[in-house]
């Protein structure tokens, strides 16, 4: 009996010990679920406080410009007196909905989600598209660009209607010239708002100077509505826009062109766009800054409504007097910052119209370690300073700088609605209604603002557009000569049968050392070489040409930034190096740029020989093969023990076109394997190349004169033989953008 009770109390206690296990085994997943979940939401709350940091951060330099219209919209509204109360309601009630179609609904909701992985402007637009469709008008872009992680780009159905635009759009060249043209009229027109946001904002401001202290105890915003007239709330209503223009005809009409102020800053929000992430523009705009534009007008508009001779300064006048000074700083410092968001769009476009060969090579400063969009350009700030000086100086009244800010405002959003209806089109692949509703709405909205600025063309409006037309003059040509240079060195590049031809000494004597010949060529030999190979009489044991180009990505990552492959033979020790970047990266003087190039030089021969085995053919066929792969355990050592630093990946491709080949000093010679060319080893190339780069490295550039035909026309010979001569010549040599040292720089003509 006792032995019986006490194995059932041992198999209680058992039973009591395995579900006890069981329970902890049970609890365990639940508290590592726990566990997860409050790491969830603590990662959720940290990134909700970072979006409202940014956001809040965003309000000054995104939102600069769009902050500041109230200083000047209704005086330019009305430049006169307020004939009729019902005036400034139907002026408020198109401000209201102004602000809701152009800056929330189309630019914050729609055009912000284009950006080419955070980066704004018409440039940014264009690159996107450039993805899409071969309408580039730079034919330097090789296949394997499009293998980039940072380079999107869709297929699409042969029947589909994008598939049918695209090809609408690469089927002539005019085509892509007249959509260039386009991007490059939107990037002029937001000069020239970098040039007159400055001029209005900050006369505007100042113009508190001279307001006599008002004598009266207002309100600001709410409390102007509530103490004089609230009966402006009314202008929500859309049927005081119609009763605005059938009171006021003409008069009406063209004051569009003041109620057109109050969206000036858009431009400037999308150009800006790289400094912060969507998501914190969009967040500010909606809970902030919209709700106090509301306001602010509204709040002008009701005392406007009591006071209708005091339109010209309207906003300080309706400053209590204890407030008055304090709010008058505020106001100047806004408008400060205001113009530094405007100039700092027109930095971050002009970078990226220089990447894109279209803007004559300036110095671009880095102002951030952290990030990458912040850049200075002392060049065109200067420009903008003396131009913005002009326009200050030249104009009577301020009344007359607004319509020339309208003007380039308007321009500006027309292209971008054009620009985003490709978009959609191309990229997003919207159905064609919701594409035709974005457009036709914009359009209705923008050609209306259009139309009324055109009657003020000769009120000031004119500025914009001479400006504008000069830049635009600066660009076209400066890109109509690089695209005509470069068309040069494509149809004269030297053909491999005649590098064959001289066979591994090139006909000169090899002395050690290594020339790196920079060329805007990515593929076959440019004609310079053959020039240096007639003019000397010895040449470098190595020899690797050079290209940088820029692609129409935002950033090339540095892993995939080297693109290697081999000229001719082992034994002729040729090799091209394509660098590319994206129109955000920047030459920075600590990149070591030539380090970077060799250890890439280096982990190409090192997988070249591991490739040679794995060819079914005798012929030294490795044209056209790609291969990534992970550098570890391949970066050991150089051949001399030493360790290369290098990236995890990279994109190597081989040996250009060499496969068989008639020489014409020769015969017909086929090019074999690399037992039948060089009985070199792997080991002994890179000690080789080692060697050769301890005893010197030479930094070939080329010089070439550009000149007009004699049967050209006049105006191409001006712009060739005199304007694109002439910015080449006042723009940064290629030595100083590539850090290259004085003392290793060979310059041939």
């Amino acid at each position: 009996m006792e032995m019986t009770s006490r194995i059932e109390m041992d198999e209680d206690n058992d039973n009591r010990g395995s579900m006890w296990d069981l329970d902890q085994k049970l609890d365990q997943p639940m508290d590592e679920e726990a566990g997860r979940l409050r790491n969830m939401y603590k990662e959720k709350k940290s990134s909700a406080l970072l979006l409202l940091r940014l956001a809040f951060q965003s309000l000054g330099v995104v939102y600069g410009d769009l902050g500041t219209s109230p200083l000047y919209v209704f005086y330019n509204t009305f430049p006169g007196k307020i004939e009729d109360p019902e005036d400034v309601v139907g002026a408020l009630s198109l401000i209201i909905y102004s602000l809701t179609l152009i800056p929330l609904l189309k630019y914050v909701f729609v055009v912000c989600k284009a950006n080419d992985n955070g980066q704004g402007g018409t440039f940014a637009l264009y690159s996107l598209l450039c993805r899409h469709a071969k309408i580039k008008t730079i034919p330097n872009q090789h296949r394997t660009d499009e293998e980039l992680t940072t380079y999107s780009r869709s297929t699409f159905h042969e029947q589909s209607f994008a598939a049918k635009t695209k090809r609408w759009l690469e089927r002539h060249v005019s085509r892509k010239n007249a959509l260039l043209i386009l991007v490059l009229v939107g990037t002029c027109m937001v000069i020239g708002d970098g040039i007159l946001t400055p001029a209005i904002s900050v006369l505007s401001a100042a113009g508190g100077i001279k307001v006599d202290h008002p004598g009266m105890s207002n309100g600001i915003g709410i409390y102007n509505i509530w103490k004089y007239d609230s009966s402006v709330l009314k202008a929500f209503s859309p049927v005081y826009i119609y009763r605005y223009f059938r009171r006021g005809g003409k008069d009406g009409w063209t004051s569009l062109g003041g109620i057109m102020l109050s969206i000036t800053g858009t431009e400037a929000l999308f150009a800006d766009l790289s400094h912060f992430p969507v998501a914190a523009v969009q967040l500010a705009f909606t809970v902030v800054v919209f709700p106090c534009l509301l306001l602010a007008y509204s709040g002008q508009a009701a005392y406007l409504m009591s006071n209708r001779d005091h339109v010209v300064d309207a906003f300080y006048r309706s400053i209590p007097d204890s407030i008055y000074w304090p709010v008058f700083i505020i106001a100047t410092a806004a408008a400060i910052v205001a113009s530094q968001a405007t100039i700092t769009a027109t930095f971050s476009i002009i970078k990226q119209a220089l990447a894109l060969g279209c803007f004559p090579r300036v110095k671009v400063v880095h102002t951030s370690k952290k990030f990458l969009g912040q850049i200075y350009v002392p060049d065109i700030n200067w420009i903008l300073m003396i131009l913005c000086i002009a326009v200050t100086a030249g104009f009577k009244n301020q009344n007359q700088i607004g319509n020339a800010y309208g003007t380039a405002v308007v321009i500006v959003m027309l292209v971008t609605t054009l620009l985003m209806t490709l978009i959609m089109i191309l990229v997003w692949r919207c159905h064609w209604i919701l594409v035709l509703l974005f457009t036709g709405l914009s359009l209705v909205v923008e050609c209306t603002y259009f139309s009324a600025v055109l009657f003020k063309v000769d009120q000031g409006g004119w500025v914009p557009l001479v400006i504008a037309a000069a830049f635009l003059l600066i660009m076209y040509v400066w890109h109509y000569g690089t695209l005509k240079r470069y068309e040069f060195e494509m149809h004269s590049k030297v053909s491999m049968a005649w590098i064959l031809g001289l066979g591994p000494s090139l006909g000169l004597v090899r002395v050690p050392g290594i020339g790196l010949v920079y060329t805007e060529l990515a593929s076959g030999v440019p004609h310079i070489f053959s020039h240096f190979i007639t003019n000397l009489p010895a040449i470098h044991s190595v020899v690797v040409f050079v290209c940088v180009k820029y692609l129409p990505v935002y950033t090339v990552p540095e892993e995939e930034r080297f693109l290697v492959k081999r000229i001719g033979p082992k034994n002729f020790h040729m090799f091209r190096c394509v660098a590319r970047y994206g129109y955000k990266d920047l030459h920075k003087k600590d990149d070591e740029f030539e380090k970077k190039l060799f250890d890439s030089l280096f982990l190409f021969v090192r997988l070249e020989s591991m490739m040679e085995g794995c060819s079914d053919s005798d012929e030294y066929s490795l044209y056209g093969q790609q291969t990534e792969r992970s550098r570890e355990g391949l970066l050991n050592n150089n051949g001399n023990g030493n360790t290369i630093t290098s990236y995890a990946d990279t994109t190597i491709s081989s040996v250009d076109s060499i496969v068989p080949v008639k020489s014409p000093m020769q015969g017909s010679m086929t090019v074999r394997s690399s037992e039948h060319v060089s009985s070199q080893t792997e080991t002994d190339e890179l000690e080789f190349l080692n060697s050769c780069r301890d005893s010197g490295v030479v930094h070939i550039l080329g010089n070439t004169v550009v000149r007009a035909r004699r049967e050209s026309r006049f105006y191409k010979k001006i712009a060739i033989d005199y304007v694109y001569a002439f910015l080449r010549k006042i723009c940064r040599e290629h030595s100083v953008i590539f850090n290259v040292p004085h003392e290793s720089l060979l310059n041939v003509g």
